[in-house]
């Protein structure tokens, strides 16, 4: 746990997928906010889980109502047995349970300006038009930010004020950008490495490692104008010799808001006859929001009077679908707002991430009927007093009926499995004869708290899938579900089969890699069923919606490869922790994973020699020489042994390969093609380090890499570090001897023509060394690495290796939790995100079941709550080709098939007019 300067402490085994996203000071800042959330109805609820989630220091949820039939249809924290129960008090002990560390209390008197100074965020859900005005004006004028959310039926919009004056410490949630410098001179601006070094005008930077125009190092940031491959002046510097790196260095930026009194804007007021009624009615009020003189506060700040709308402007078919869903709560449309408000509270405790300016409107009224004027009687709208009254004064009683009847496969329990689950508790979706199949193969870990709703402390070690079940069933009695333990994939296509596929109406995933994606969008696209789609990254999340014969598939287009790390310049050249850190990870896999593994294939595979001999290249001698080292001269025989092997290793890591590399390229080294310095622009003249037991670092890894070391043996290891000590004195390390005719590769091409050749000899003699396997008696264990668990020794021996090689190339270190992030390759996540993505997929869900056919009516949406930005598009049509009617004859002859498969797949080559190859679909020979 890491502490913050209020002496509050952050559980970072909780937290830690979030604090990717925040960073430490911002969950520290949001850890001193008090946040009031005043409306426990389906929004109010979903913006408090998130907020609760988030870990601030304190949440007061507040309601004057009682649970009504329509609440339910997405206020996943009441029961049936709560119906005439205030919303807030039910809700309350529910909510405290997401956080230990987040009191929650409830309140049900009205609110006073009195009241409201506890607070450093109100948020207002469900209130009138004159509650906004009057509590949003005591709250900007007393410093509080104020939210306020609210949606109807498939409308939603969100007011933020968050006072006259705020900080934003960080406006986009990227990373800042740092490069390396190959030439500075005097006549013309500084000249980067790279061409496109990501840099803007308006950044903001910081130099160092500068060599001879020392006068950048250390510098006050400085703003930029990016011109090309240059980005600032230095005429008047001392003479650049060579090195240095560029760093964008994020400034505060100040922002100012409008009170709700003042801002301007439209009021829309539907008075209705009822709540439920769905007949359109005459607006009693189109009317302004603003005014004043010149004096006013809003002509000071916008040097205009507000804007006076008439009623005659507005849309009056617009108006008309509002007023016929406005009775209606939807789960779905109250996920994506309620993520997005619950993001606005965050931005307002922290100054993480750009708030919105000031309004935001959303609408999903491509989920109505596609004909034109098609509308739903009162009577199919009318409240049934049932949990689903919410979304049956939307879309009436018929798809209700369908969505109970659907039967769905979700892939994954995760975040988005959650929240997707929950959604469908909310909608009703398997209530009657459906059913839904989720199935996760993982268990329940403390870091999956934060953001993973339905689990709490007492499930971690538990199965994911069954956990998530039972939480969603005591939400919704009726939901239909069944939880599996299976990964999904061709060795569980006997469970998954021909009949299993063929019974559903769709697939939902809610993984977390792309190779599974793309599995289930192949076995989607054979069994031609409709996928959702979805991921998130920290603040940014995308929804795909795939519709056969409509849309292209999730594999029809793919991002670009992740960037890979060049092997020369892990092995010899690093310039980034980046590169120490995958190194250190190679390490892992290294010493203690795959030896152990193969050796233990050696001893107990009779055909493990057969196979290794028929490798590629030198790769016998290298598995065989590993095998070699891990039975024979490695082999420990006690504690000792495994802390002497440390040492030796620390040795030849830091010490004499270093030392070997000098001696090859001396730092004086020059190019001899160019004349130019070796050791310059991206290669970092290294320096060996010297072993001492008072560096703490040094016996972190000493100690860590003895222990998995005896592990990988099924020996006891000890965290005894004066033992440790004692141990070294007695072992004796080799001094350093320089091996001439050592080939130090400076290219990848270089080391892959380096394997091109067999020791033949060497091998030989391996093959009469190895012992045999009848006479050995003892056994190995491969160690998988395991980032997130704290007592077994992997990240210690990860922070440690990548900070010593840091230090030997001069790269500043770590710490462990950015280490954790880029070794472990963690996704950042955070609550806010999944709630809103999920929202968007639940509502492609409705247009699903209720048969739409336009490919218009479907909408592919990306979002990024930290700029913020939203983007909805239409899906790209699924490619279609006109073939001709030259057709070869198929004959198929019987074949006896598995009672899982149904069908054969014919790929077929073809050939135009022309002799070009042309790409068609497969042919699928179903088996009657």
């Amino acid at each position: 746990m890491a502490k913050n300067g209020n002496d509050a402490e952050i559980d970072e085994g909780l937290y830690s997928r979030q604090l990717y996203v925040l960073g430490h000071e911002a969950m520290k800042r949001m850890q001193n906010s008090y946040v009031l959330i005043s409306g426990m109805r389906g929004l109010g609820v979903e913006i408090a889980k998130n907020v609760i989630l988030g870990g601030v220091k304190g949440v007061t949820v507040h309601d004057q109502g009682v649970a009504e039939w329509r609440d339910l249809s997405s206020q996943f924290y009441l029961r049936e047995e709560d119906l005439g129960k205030n919303r807030a008090e039910v809700s309350q002990h529910r909510l405290a349970e997401l956080n230990n560390y987040v009191p929650v209390t409830a309140y049900t008197e009205a609110l006073t300006e009195d009241y409201l100074t506890k607070f450093q965020v109100v948020v207002l859900t469900n209130s009138t038009l004159e509650e906004q005005q009057q509590l949003g004006d005591f709250c900007h004028n007393k410093g509080i930010s104020l939210i306020v959310a609210d949606t109807r039926g498939l409308f939603g919009q969100l007011f933020c004020d968050f006072g006259d004056e705020m900080l934003v410490f960080d406006t986009n949630g990227e990373q800042p950008l740092s490069a390396m410098i190959s030439m500075i001179t005097k006549v013309s601006p500084l000249n980067l490495k790279y061409a496109r070094h990501g840099f803007e005008s308006g950044d903001y930077v910081t130099f160092t490692e500068v060599q001879g125009m020392t006068e950048l190092n250390g510098c006050q940031p400085v703003e930029i104008k990016v011109l090309g491959k240059t980005i600032c002046e230095t005429t008047g510097f001392t003479d650049y010799i060579r090195g240095g790196i560029v760093s964008q260095v994020k400034m505060p930026k100040k922002i100012s808001f409008v009170s709700s009194c003042l801002f301007h804007t439209l009021i829309i007021c539907i008075l209705t006859s009822g709540p439920q009624t769905t007949t359109p009615l005459p607006l009693k009020r189109g009317i302004v929001v603003g005014g004043g003189g010149g004096g006013s506060p809003f002509f000071k700040l916008q040097k205009r009077f507000p804007k006076i709308f008439l009623l005659e402007q507005l849309d009056e078919a617009l108006i008309k679908k509002l007023s016929f869903v406005a009775a209606g709560d939807l789960a779905p449309v109250n996920a994506f707002i309620g993520g997005l408000a619950a993001q606005e509270v965050m931005k307002a405790c922290t100054g993480k991430f750009m708030p919105i300016m000031q309004w935001l409107y959303f609408d999903a009224l491509e989920c109505l009927a596609e004909e034109e004027g098609v509308e739903l009687t009162e009577e199919e709208c009318a409240p049934r007093n049932c949990r689903y009254d919410g979304q049956v004064a939307v879309f009436g009683t018929k798809l209700q009926e369908m969505l109970a009847k659907q039967r769905y496969f979700l892939v994954g329990a995760g975040a988005i499995g959650c929240e997707l689950l929950k959604n469908f508790a909310m909608i009703g979706l398997a209530s009657g004869d459906g059913e839904v199949i989720v199935t996760d193969m993982d268990t329940i870990e403390k870091s999956n708290l934060n953001r993973q709703f339905l689990f709490r402390p007492s499930d971690v070690t538990k199965m994911k899938s069954d956990t998530a079940a039972a939480a969603v069933k005591q939400m919704n009695p009726s939901i239909r579900i069944t939880g599996h333990q299976n990964r999904v994939g061709p060795d569980t296509e006997r469970v998954y089969d021909d009949d299993f596929f063929e019974s559903l109406d769709g697939v939902t995933n809610a993984l977390d890699n792309v190779d599974a994606r793309m599995y289930m969008d192949r076995r989607c696209v054979y069994y031609r069923k409709p996928l959702l789609e979805s991921g998130t990254l920290g603040t940014k999340g995308n929804v795909q919606v795939v519709i056969p014969f409509l849309t292209e598939s999730y594999s029809s287009s793919q991002d670009p490869p992740e960037k890979s790390i060049p092997i020369c310049t892990l092995k010899n050249f690093p310039n980034a922790i980046e590169h120490t850190l995958q190194w250190a990870r190679d390490e892992f896999e290294g010493l203690f994973k795959q030896p152990p593994e193969n050796a233990q294939q050696f001893l107990s595979d009779p055909k493990f020699m057969e196979r290794t001999l028929k490798l590629p290249g030198a790769q016998p001698v290298e598995v065989l020489e590993a095998v070699y080292k891990s039975l024979v001269t490695d082999c420990p025989h006690s504690w000792a042994d495994c802390v002497a092997w440390a040492r030796n290793h620390w040795q030849c890591q830091y010490s004499n390969n270093i030392r070997q590399l000098l001696h090859n390229f001396p730092p004086d080294q020059v190019q001899t093609d160019s004349g130019a310095p070796f050791w310059s622009g991206p290669k970092r003249c290294p320096h060996p380090l010297e072993f001492s037991t008072s560096n703490e670092l040094h016996m972190d890894y000493v100690v860590a890499g003895a222990n998995l070391f005896a592990q990988s043996y099924g020996m006891p290891g000890s965290t005894d570090r004066a033992g440790v000590i004692k141990i070294l004195q007695d072992v004796k390390v080799p001094p350093f001897t320089p091996r001439s005719g050592v080939k130090i590769h400076v290219s990848d091409q270089e080391l892959q023509n380096s394997n091109s050749s067999v020791d033949d000899c060497r091998l030989e003699e391996l093959k009469v060394q190895l012992p045999s396997p009848e006479t050995s008696n003892f056994k190995l264990n491969a160690i998988d690495f395991e980032k997130d668990d704290d007592t077994n020794f992997h990240m210690d021996f990860i922070v440690a290796s990548s900070n010593l090689r840091a230090e030997n190339y001069d790269i500043p270190p770590t710490d462990r939790h950015k280490s954790k992030l880029i070794a472990g390759k963690i996704i950042p996540a955070i609550a806010t995100t999944t709630s809103a993505v999920v929202g968007l997929v639940c509502l492609e869900l409705i247009k699903i079941v209720r048969g739409h056919k336009k490919l218009e009516s479907f909408k592919n949406g990306f979002m990024n709550l930290a700029l913020p930005f939203f983007a909805f598009s239409e899906p790209i049509a699924a490619p279609s080709h006109k073939v001709g009617r030259r057709w070869s004859c198929l004959d198929v002859s019987k074949k006896k098939l598995g009672k899982h498969v149904k069908a054969l797949v014919f790929e077929l080559c073809c050939n135009d007019l022309s002799d070009e190859d042309v790409e068609v679909p497969y042919v699928r020979y179903t088996i009657r």
